[in-house]
């Protein structure tokens, strides 16, 4: 029988899977143990993202995920969410390259392109033939990326871009880029798509360089990108994005999947932590015989159990079309806290040992950090939530003139 050390599930959630669901979860969490994690730390280590896993990931019939036909696998919320908790469990920059391709990049053409505009891409990259990235984030616009200010001008049957993306995961080796920019002719957003050439080269104006010096998922790489005078063809802007409305169509239809993955590094942490307390020895016997780890690894499980009934609720919400932004910014809020605290928790409990790569949590702790951020950092996801608590928005307040 499993132990709750080996798959902590204490409310036995996923003993409500179905048989296809199941077979979904231990189909990507065997190919995680075998081909991910033996490798993943050296790749970590020297900042490179691991490429030889792609054939793998194209076996598993993962990529695209929700998406319906294209020859992606059209899965539930929560199969689509067991994905992410598998994956990571094992790794955060290998769910980030999923996420973005599989969700942010494939569902805005899936959901603002026109039927020959997911014909001609997304086959393709279901196929992981072809990789993608999603540039909406800026320098100067990250938790406001409503304000973007990359402009789009319309000349003849050529739209030119200019702007400057930041944090865009990908994007600098990415075969396909939704790109998001403001036209500047009705002030509303647009989405283009922006092809790497088969030569290996962007088009002329698409300038990326990968972002160093990263603490967390440094197995996946974001870009710096500089737009100027990048000239894409009328064909390329995806026809049914006329406003932000467009973006937030996407952004909607693929949240919840930062706060599944916490809960994958959430159990990691969990059964790193557990795992080690009954092999340590100090003073002559384990430390899961010391009343101070117990209280520890029960306040873990707990806080696991919580994260994992919420994400489960929210999948459900989701297959009903009732989950709130609010909703997912509380499940977001949540979820990150307590899965980098968890994380935290077991690095400590491990000493001097989680601190080695070897040992994988240091990974998990600082690929957390990461999760807490993206998608809206804890702070952005409690005023979201205070808003709908009050009815009062605290994210601008005037200033008086004095």
């Amino acid at each position: 029988m499993t132990s709750v050390i080996d798959h902590p599930d204490y409310f036995l959630l996923d003993s409500d899977l179905t048989n296809t669901e199941r077979a979904l979860r231990d189909r990507v969490r065997a190919f995680g143990q075998t081909s991910i994690e033996p490798i993943i730390n050296d790749y970590w280590e020297r900042a490179e993202f691991p490429h030889e896993v792609i054939p793998g990931l194209r076996n598993l019939g993962i990529v695209g995920t929700f998406i319906k036909g294209y020859d992606c696998p059209g899965l539930s919320r929560h199969a689509a969410g067991i994905v992410a908790r598998e994956m990571g469990r094992i790794d955060g920059s290998v769910n980030t390259f999923l996420g973005v391709h599989s969700n942010l990049c494939m569902g805005s053409i899936y959901m603002l392109g026109n039927e020959e505009q997911r014909q001609h891409w997304l086959p393709s990259m279901a196929r992981l033939e072809k990789t993608g990235a999603f540039a909406l984030t800026e320098p100067l616009h990250g938790s406001d990326s409503v304000s973007l200010e990359t402009s789009a001008r319309l000349e003849g049957d050529t739209w030119v871009l200019n702007g400057h993306k930041r944090w865009i995961g990908n994007g600098h080796e990415a075969d396909v880029i939704v790109l998001f920019a403001r036209d500047e002719a009705d002030g509303n957003v647009k989405a283009f798509i922006v092809e790497r050439q088969a030569s290996g080269e962007y088009p002329g104006g698409y300038r990326p360089t990968p972002i160093v010096g990263k603490i967390g998922k440094r197995a996946i790489l974001q870009a710096d990108i500089i737009i100027e005078d990048l000239r894409i063809p009328t064909e390329n802007r995806l026809e049914n994005c006329e406003s932000f409305e467009g973006v937030n169509r996407v952004l909607k239809a693929t949240r919840g999947g930062a706060s599944w993955e916490a809960v994958g590094h959430g159990m990691a942490a969990f059964e790193m932590a557990a795992t080690y307390a009954l092999q340590r020895e100090q003073f002559g016997a384990p430390i899961a015989g010391y009343q101070l780890v117990q209280e520890k690894l029960a306040t873990m499980l707990a806080d696991l159990t919580g994260m994992q009934l919420m994400c489960a609720r929210m999948a459900e919400l989701q297959e009903r079309d009732e989950l709130t932004a609010p909703m997912a910014s509380l499940i977001k809020m949540t979820t990150s806290r307590k899965a980098l605290a968890m994380c935290r928790e077991a690095r400590d409990m491990m000493a001097g040992n989680g601190m080695l790569l070897e040992n994988h949590v240091a990974r998990h702790l600082t690929d957390m950090e990461v999760v807490s951020t993206y998608e809206g950092t804890d702070s952005m996801q409690a005023l979201i939530v205070g808003r709908d608590i009050t009815g009062i928005s605290a994210f601008t307040r005037k200033q008086s003139v004095r």
